[in-house]
């Protein structure tokens, strides 16, 4: 296997020999690359210290491939919590191998990585532009999907087995990790097979991926539920509208379904802490001045006020407090303790916005995201996920994908942004 020292290099599972049956398109070099670096200041810098800007492969069709068509296996496998988009994406990649390199056969993996497993024995599903054709139209999976990692060694032994030469991985930091340890076993081994991940997290929390499909779906949707808990709040007196949203890590869709309604008082992130009594007070201030305020939470905010409980799920991640419930009832005891009446209206979307259809422009993002995979598949290209950068898709090593996390950074533009919008202080922390 090919692989170079450099960190953004990706590792390939040998030379492209095989001309693209692709025709009249404009096909990507390998030279060419997107920066990493946003400013001119820190490219020029890098470059006065002798050094090479940092950037990532440009992704796109090839003129050569690696893998013969007429001789290709391919599975596709979804996995972690469902998001707008999943079938999108499994659609893309069914036609893209189909119709632009003649890839005839294509399994689905049944529930996540248990369908690789042969102790569950869930059946494959077999992929054909006939079945995919309309599931776009649908929420969720049509492959279903789990949490919780499998025996790395039998779900590589059943790769080897149905004789798979490429496995498209569609999941979050969990996913990637465990299509990271499928690639390093099929490594050892020297085997030919390409793992390719597709980013799926509606957190938008992977990290060198600008965005991520089913995130803006889930700002819009979270942005009309925004707008009921502000009606509701304005409708009654000292009326407050809570609403709890995803973001376990990372808060982008709470700050952007923030700044896309705009009548949202207080936001509330796991990457800023806050004093519970600091924000009771402020939003007793709101309200006495105001009438009514709109609260929005990320669901991984104010951890440190309600205590781990050592409880992990399927995936090793540790369970959360709820911070919508914990903060209903503290705003409560609050003003029932200051006889302050008010009216408290309380809205967790989390479960309809995840199960939802993408919107049109995910939709297309998928397509793309769905595409750009299977060029980089069909070049050998393997322990790597599609990346956005700059609004160009990109190469990026899964190692360097799940190295740590994409967030929204306290002292950065967008966070100033959101307590510009909502006036909120930032004494809150």
């Amino acid at each position: 296997m090919e692989k170079d020292d450099s960190g953004f290099e990706i590792s390939k599972l040998g030379r492209c020999r095989i001309p693209s049956p692709m025709a009249d398109i404009r096909f990507v070099e390998d030279e060419e690359y997107v920066l990493l670096a946003s400013g001119l200041k820190e490219v020029q810098a890098c470059l006065r210290e002798g050094g090479t800007a940092d950037c990532f492969e440009l992704a796109g069709p090839r003129k050569s491939i690696y893998f013969d068509p007429s001789k290709l296996k391919c599975g596709i496998v979804t996995c972690g919590g469902l998001c707008p988009g999943l079938n999108d994406v499994i659609r893309a990649v069914t036609l893209s191998l189909h119709h632009h390199y003649g890839v005839r056969t294509m399994f689905g993996f049944r529930y996540g990585f248990e369908g690789l497993s042969s102790t569950h024995g869930h059946p494959t599903l077999e992929l054909t532009p006939e079945a995919v054709s309309d599931i776009h139209r649908e929420g969720g999976t049509i492959l279903g999907s789990s949490r919780g990692p499998q025996d790395v060694v039998d779900m590589v032994d059943n790769l080897e087995r149905m004789n798979i030469g490429v496995l498209f991985a569609i999941g979050g930091d969990g996913t990637l990790r465990g299509a990271r340890a499928i690639a390093e076993e099929i490594a050892r081994r020297g085997l030919k097979i390409g793992i390719i991940g597709i980013p799926k997290t509606i957190d938008n929390d992977i990290y060198y991926v600008q965005r991520s499909f089913g995130f803006q779906t889930a700002v819009g949707e979270a942005s009309r539920v925004i707008y009921a808990a502000h009606s509701e709040a304005e409708g009654a007196r000292n009326g407050i509208g809570l609403v709890k949203l995803m973001g376990r890590h990372s808060g982008f869709v709470a700050a952007y379904a923030t700044l896309s309604s705009n009548e949202v008082n207080f936001c509330v992130i796991p990457e800023v802490k806050f004093s519970l009594d600091r924000f009771l007070q402020t939003l007793q201030v709101r309200l006495k001045h105001r009438g009514h305020a709109v609260i929005v939470v990320g669901e991984g905010a104010g951890q440190e006020l309600l205590g781990e409980s050592g409880e992990k799920d399927p995936s090793g991640n540790v369970r959360l407090g709820d911070i919508g419930l914990f903060l209903r009832d503290q705003i409560r005891a609050h003003f029932k303790r200051t006889g302050m009446e008010v009216n408290l209206r309380y809205i967790d979307p989390s479960y309809i916005i995840r199960s939802m259809p993408a919107d049109p422009h995910d939709s297309a993002f998928c397509l793309l995201l769905g595409h750009n995979a299977v060029h980089a598949a069909m070049t050998g290209r393997t322990n790597m996920v599609i990346g956005f950068w700059k609004d160009e898709f990109t190469h990026v090593p899964i190692p360097m994908a799940v190295s740590r996390r994409h967030q929204i950074n306290p002292d950065g533009k967008l966070w100033t942004a959101v307590r510009s919008t909502t006036g909120q202080p930032k004494e809150l922390a």
